[in-house]
């Protein structure tokens, strides 16, 4: 069947044979600990899991602070992105103190052992770690056969859509070989403790490839995300029973592999300009981690009868919804004016807390005066031009100050919460228009705008 009947979508019918069990197999049902009698919750033991020390801060930061025995967590990205690359880097920094074993279905060993050449200090193969075990398998019977010789703290699976199970007749990257094998392999977690790593190919659309029921079988969704453009790479838990959700680490791809960017806010402003006109600097969250990132915005007339809003890093919509506040609250004619928005460092930003330094960027640029360049603008923008104030202020002004910028400008705060940070200078702001006029140098009329 070539479309479905339910959902109109093409190719998306899947073939499963089932076969019928025996009588005795269906009532011998698989279970994770071997054990099911009820406890009182009381009983239950309420100690924290020992963690795994992981030598890679950002990736320790976003799994919660390190590896937890018995977990098993599923990374996705797109093809090229860097995801076996931090694979094979994590593996080597645990195979120093644990057994780990690398399974790969795409690639053989020679091409891991290539990649692994590339990332040590000298290529030699006296610095490769012996406790780093590496086979080409997809049979996932022989894959566990593998996990009792080895007896592994580490297992790693690249890719889950590789692998499959002989007993199904379905070829493997199926729905229902995904599946199953993903059950099976979070079996293989908590009945023994390993630490399973699965890496899963992502659609067009930028989602784990596969039936949905994967991302809930896992403990970990890691998604590694960047422009293949760019050098930077951030890897995001969008689901983490064992720590915060939306945590973000800042890796930069370099010929040696991927390198921590412990300091994500000076690796973003690092090439910014001072002193010209389109340019401000929001306090963005990811997580619970304050980065600073330079927003550009630039006006031009245009040329055709309709003009275009284009933004890059920030939602289409919320550009049309900030330019509109310019033009009614404010009284920028921007009508007729292209409006481009761009987030340096291919970072994508989706909270509103950046409205006021994107309405500042694109006021600047259209009045040509540049924005104060020790100061940075946070705030969410209402539709009748107030501002409103964000969550986590103080966490943003300290990462600020930290950067050396002296001056903050805000929402006024209607409850008083936690104190402002006294190393910058709080400039509070109750609309848009209060706002631009804090955050412009001068106070001149437009240049170069007249009849605009």
């Amino acid at each position: 069947m070539g479309k479905c009947p339910q959902c109109s979508s093409f190719n998306s019918m899947v073939e499963e044979i089932i076969h019928d069990e025996p009588a005795a197999a269906k009532t011998n049902v698989r279970g994770l600990t071997g054990r099911s009698a009820p406890r009182p919750i009381g009983d239950v033991s309420g100690d924290a899991e020992d963690r795994i020390h992981l030598p890679i801060g950002e990736f320790a930061r976003v799994l919660g602070g390190g590896i937890v025995p018995g977990s098993i967590v599923l990374i996705g990205g797109d093809p090229g992105i860097g995801k076996s690359t931090l694979m094979l880097q994590m593996a080597m920094e645990m195979a120093k103190t644990q057994r780990v074993l690398y399974v790969s279905g795409e690639e053989s060993e020679r091409q891991i052992k290539m990649r692994a050449a590339r990332m040590t200090t000298n290529g030699a193969a006296g610095a490769m770690p012996n406790q780093l075990f590496l086979v080409t398998e997809t049979n996932l019977e022989v894959i566990f056969n593998h996990v009792g010789e080895v007896k592994p703290s580490l297992l790693i699976v690249d890719s889950i859509q590789t692998v499959y199970l002989s007993e199904m007749d379905s070829s493997a990257g199926s729905v229902s070989q995904v599946r199953e094998s993903a059950s099976r392999l979070r079996e293989l977690a908590k009945s023994s403790g390993i630490t399973v790593f699965i890496i899963g190919h992502v659609t067009k659309e930028g989602a784990i490839a596969g039936p949905r029921v994967l991302e809930h079988i896992v403990d970990t969704v890691l998604y590694l995300e960047g422009d293949r453009f760019q050098a930077y790479r951030l890897l995001r838990s969008v689901k983490n029973r064992f720590g915060a959700t939306s945590e973000v680490g800042v890796f930069e791809m370099r010929e040696g592999g991927l390198v921590e960017v412990t300091n994500p806010s000076e690796a973003f402003l690092a090439e910014r300009m001072i002193n010209v006109a389109g340019s401000s600097v929001a306090v963005t969250m990811e997580g619970t981690r304050p980065i600073l990132v330079e927003i550009q915005g630039l006006t031009s007339p245009t040329q055709f009868g309709n003009a275009r809003r284009t933004p890059n890093g920030v939602d289409f919509n919320r550009v049309l919804l900030i330019t509109a506040v310019l033009t009614r609250r404010v009284g920028l004619k921007l009508a007729e004016q292209d409006i481009f928005v761009n987030v340096v460092g291919g970072l994508q930003i989706d909270e509103p807390a950046a409205d006021l330094a994107v309405a500042a960027a694109i006021a600047s640029s259209w009045k040509d005066l540049p924005i104060r360049a020790e100061a940075v603008l946070i705030g969410e923008i209402g539709l009748a031009g107030e501002l409103r104030m964000p969550g986590q202020m103080v966490p943003r002004l300290n990462e600020a100050q930290k950067l050396g910028f002296k001056v903050a400008i805000v929402p006024k705060a209607i409850r008083k919460g936690e104190p402002y940070p006294k190393g910058i200078e709080v400039v509070e702001v109750r609309s848009l228009d209060q706002a631009l006029d804090a955050a412009m140098k001068s106070s001149d009329p437009p240049r170069g705008r007249k009849g605009a």
